[in-house]
């Protein structure tokens, strides 16, 4: 049986780097093959780690050789993460969140990796070495399933780089063409900068719930304020109790929230609302949307909980980033790390979406996650395990990808994973 699914793992592996090398030459192919392999079978973004899981009759010094050299492809990653793309925005409905996050890749002891640039770590608070990555996930409002859609790494010190703001909304608005500008942006307190908030509220076209700061002056009734004066007096007369995680443990908020119709003074003549939570600390929780509210639970429930799904996104960057190691990264130039980086979204693309898309891969699925083993079985945020099951589905049966480099091996037959009734 173990056998079993890691073909049938090594299958889908080739017809998803099949979907993501559409139009691409049979060299880089098969190298996106090969890595999109390396990453789920080592759980590495190390090169001699992705060269080992390849299981090549070769020196491995000659197979680092090569992956590192197809890695160097300048055209590489913009193709691959437009594939990504391509395919994850298919399940981008009129209401699904379109998750922003800002990241940062922490290169503490780095000194040769080209363009290394100084970077903050949001989690300690402190500043560092490293690169600025940006991505961007769909999710449906309450839902634990999670979509890729795209992941950009930066230097601030690169010749090309222009500012953070234009990397952030060029990369916004790559995503928003891919899905024919459906989807509702989410945007934490980082959103809330003119150089964002301007243009999105003036074309029409951008849905948003962003959160405030609370020192931005809104229109209330045809008069200046600022948003914490107009959070503070706001009505909330909606009640309700969610359940936050946080470093493991959970806390038990009573939440009390209502809303108020404003404008942004700069942009007087669209129609915006703000969205105010109060409950969760000492001071409310403001959302500015563009979408519609109105005294009704289930409409302002919707906005409240499309931003709390926000928080989910800190379980993929973290599934991300430990699922691949991402941070141990180690290709000393800049189009390499680039690359890197768009690959590990297409392999997290493989393991939380691609896995899924059938019901015969929702059983494949449940078969990689218990092989991880966990001591208190499978979490909600489901796809570390996954991961995890995955690489040690290929650790035990010792195989490389389906077709290794040199010959062509005929596709393994498709076992059914149910008996099929004649008629």
């Amino acid at each position: 049986m173990l056998h079993q699914i890691g073909n049938k793992l090594r299958q889908q592996i080739h017809n998803f780097s099949g979907e993501l090398c559409t139009n691409m030459g049979k060299i880089p192919s098969r190298f996106v093959e090969e890595v999109v392999f390396g990453l789920s079978a080592s759980g590495s973004v190390r090169l001699t780690e992705i060269g080992r899981s390849l299981e090549e009759d070769i020196p491995l010094h000659a197979t680092h050789k090569r992956l590192s050299r197809n890695l160097a492809d300048k055209s590489l990653g913009s193709t691959i993460g437009s594939n990504v793309l391509r395919l994850g925005a298919k399940r981008i409905s009129e209401k699904t969140l379109l998750i922003v996050d800002p990241t940062d890749l922490q290169k503490k002891y780095a000194q040769k990796m080209q363009y290394l640039a100084t970077v903050r770590d949001a989690s300690e608070k402190t500043i560092g070495k490293g690169y600025w990555m940006c991505d961007i996930v769909g999710c449906e409002v309450g839902s634990n399933e999670i979509t890729p859609l795209a992941q950009e790494l930066w230097s601030q010190n690169a010749p090309d780089f222009i500012s953070e703001n234009e990397q952030i909304l060029s990369l916004v608005e790559r995503v928003r063409r891919a899905t024919n500008y459906r989807g509702v942006l989410v945007y934490d307190r980082g959103g809330d900068r003119r150089e964002f908030l301007i243009p999105w509220t003036k074309d029409t076209s951008y849905r948003y719930i962003i959160r405030q700061r609370g020192d931005r002056n809104l229109l209330y009734r045809g008069k200046t304020q600022s948003g914490l004066d107009l959070a503070e007096s706001c009505k909330t007369p909606y009640g309700s109790t969610i359940i936050k995680e946080k470093r493991g443990e959970e806390k038990v908020y009573s939440i009390h929230f209502g809303f108020v119709p404003v404008r942004l003074p700069e942009v007087p003549d669209r129609k915006l609302w703000l969205v105010v939570v109060k409950g969760l600390g000492k001071k409310p929780l403001m959302l500015l949307t563009t979408e519609p509210m109105r005294r009704n639970r289930k409409v302002l429930s919707w906005a409240v909980k499309g931003y709390m799904t926000r928080w989910r996104v800190e379980d993929t960057i973290r599934f991300i980033k430990q699922s691949y190691d991402i941070e141990d990264i180690r290709v000393l130039t800049y189009d390499r790390l680039r690359n890197m980086a768009v690959l590990v979204l297409a392999a997290s693309y493989f393991a939380a979406v691609w896995l899924g898309t059938t019901a015969k891969l929702n059983i494949l699925a449940m078969h990689a996650m218990s092989a991880a083993k966990r001591l208190f079985g499978i979490p909600d945020f489901r796809y570390y395990a996954l991961a995890d099951g995955i690489k040690a589905i290929f650790k035990r049966i010792g195989k490389g990808p389906l077709h290794p480099r040199g010959h062509e091996s005929p596709p393994t037959p498709q076992l059914p994973l149910w008996p099929i009734k004649n008629g």
